[in-house]
This record gives C-alpha cells, structure tokens and sequence, in this order.
C-alpha cells in the first residue's frame, strides 16, 4: 500500500492511494499513521478495504509528513563511498549513526526555512525506513519483517553547525524543517528490490546528487541488525540511511542552498518531493 496524510499542518488525516491513483480517505479506519497505529496487525486490516468505495480525497490537499511524532528519528552518515570521499571522510567501517530532532518533521513539499545565523545549508536525498514492530537483536535475515515500508527523507544539514559547533551532528541535523518526510509510505511489499532504487536530487532545475541503493556501503538489513544489538527500535521509528554523491559541500566551490532555491527529490516507488526554500 501506499500510505499519507493529508490537510493542514497539526489536522491531517490518513489516506491511501487505489490502483487508479486517486486519494481515499482512511479516516474511518484508522486514527492517524503514528507509533500507536503503526504496526502489522493494522497493516492487514487496511489491505482487506475496498478502497474504491471510500470517499475520494482531492489531490490539491497538503500532503502531510507520512508518519507523526516517532518515538526516535535516526539516521546513518556517510553510507555511500563517494559521499564519505566528497565531504573528505574516509568510508566508515561501521555504520555511523547520529540523531534528528522529532521536531524537525515536515511535509514532503512544505517550505524549508533557512535559520538566522546558517551559511552552509545542504540538502541530502535518502530513503528512510519505518520500523513496525519492537526490534531487538535482529538478525539481518529476518529485519524485513521489522520494516513496515520505506519513505523518502530530504536530510537537511546545516554544514557548519554539524561540524564546527562542537558534540555530535545533531546541532547541524535538526532545525525545525530538517526533515522532509512522503509524500508516501510505501509498504515492503509493494517494493520488489530495495536494494536497487534510484535517488535523484535537483536544485533549480540542475542535477546535484544521483544514486542507487545498490551502491550503499551498509546495506537495509545490516543496518537494523547493527542498530538493534545496541538500542531496541519500536513501532513509528524512523531510520535514514544515508545519501549518494553531489552534496553542495562536495562541489567545488562548495554551493550551498539559498532564499528562493528550488528542490526537487525523486526516488523509484517512493514518489517526488519539491521544496522551495526560505530565509527565517
């Protein structure tokens, strides 16, 4: 299924998309996509629904972030070799893991405000994971059974509070439109390959970054597994597992974003984000 949420900021309600592409609305099924309500048992009953028969939604409606107030948003640095070269890091041996903010979810094609005082504003395309069930010690072969589906995640960073304000990313990770989540979330089994999804990020109409998953250093599966053996993951959590090449901080000279830029991110299944930018 492809999942979202739809209407104005704080009163979106949840919806799916029919095999004929139009927005059903899901309210009477379920409440909203959160921790409470993301689970499996949830899952199956929305697959049985006629979803024909519900009430159409209109698609000019904002569309929502595709999952509200997560327990943990985590995400993983430097997963793709290029990328970890243009930011003159070596390739990690071990998945880097750092946190965002809860607070910095918005919607896939809301605005992003450039914060008072930020200079080195970057945009990072990716694909996140949702976790639908507590996972604890999973072995890689079993961790799509964790996954509830996939999503695409815009990981804004702030270059220079990330790396030059002291402590861990963080800081440079999470002002308060840092994370762009949908339009959809798309379920496991709507994705025959996950390891094989293009990634594609414009600014203004030119290409910045392209990627395929098949070229991440860490793979879905190794990521849960190496997460779980040191902190259990439930229902609602998000994981973002990294972006390729073509940063702003990777061109030379480095370009980072500005008032009045334009985004546009693309993944295969996952859907399209576009994103205009702002000064605060």
């Amino acid at each position: 299924m492809k999942l979202l949420r739809l209407g104005d900021t704080g009163k979106e309600i949840p919806a799916a998309i029919d095999k004929n592409g139009k927005f059903r609305n899901l309210s009477s099924h379920i409440k909203d996509f959160n921790p409470e309500t993301i689970n499996f048992e949830n899952l199956k009953k929305l697959k049985k629904i006629d979803l024909e028969k519900l009430e159409e939604i209109d698609q000019n409606n904002r569309i929502g972030s595709c999952i509200t107030k997560p327990g943990n948003f985590f995400a993983i640095g430097l997963n793709y070799t290029d990328h970890a070269k243009e930011t003159g890091a070596e390739p990690p041996k071990s998945p880097v893991l750092f946190n965002k903010s809860v607070h910095c979810i918005v919607g896939p094609n809301d605005n992003v405000i450039i914060p008072k005082g930020s200079e080195k504003l970057d945009h990072e395309v990716e694909i996140a994971f949702i976790v639908g069930k507590k996972a604890k010690r999973i072995k890689e072969k079993d961790a799509q059974d964790y996954i509830f589906g996939y999503c695409i995640c815009n990981d804004i960073s702030e270059r220079d509070w990330q790396k030059n304000k002291g402590g861990q990313w963080v800081k440079g990770k999470s002002g308060d439109t840092f994370g762009p989540l949908g339009p959809y979330l798309v379920t496991s089994d709507e994705i025959k390959d996950i390891q094989n999804l293009n990634l594609s990020l414009d600014v203004n109409g030119k290409r910045h970054q392209t990627g395929n998953t098949n070229q991440m250093i860490f793979n879905f599966n190794f990521i849960i597994a190496h997460i779980t053996s040191f902190i259990t993951l439930m229902p609602g959590d998000i994981v973002t597992t990294g972006t390729p090449p073509g940063v702003g901080l990777g061109m030379t000279p480095p370009v980072f974003l500005k008032d009045g830029d334009k985004m546009e991110l693309s993944v295969d299944n996952l859907g399209t984000q576009t994103i205009q930018l702002i000064d605060e």
